[in-house]
């Protein structure tokens, strides 16, 4: 159950992470740095959640899905 919510709260990062890139990207007309330093942390926040997905899947915590 910890797992669940572990994803579920870094999808929403991920998704909170987008937004702010779109906002800094329509505030700053595209001239600033933080957004592209808000695409770098959903990229990050994308890769470690996609890595904590396959060690939990190799490791047997995420078990097989049900048909």
């Amino acid at each position: 159950m910890l797992l669940k919510v572990f994803i579920i709260a870094a999808l929403l990062l991920i998704i909170g992470s987008l937004f702010s890139a779109l906002f800094y990207l329509i505030k700053d007309k595209g001239q600033g740095k933080r957004t592209v330093k808000a695409l770098t942390m959903r990229i990050s926040l994308s890769l470690g959640l996609f890595l904590l997905l396959m060690i939990g899947y190799y490791t047997g915590i995420i078990g097989q899905p049900h048909p």
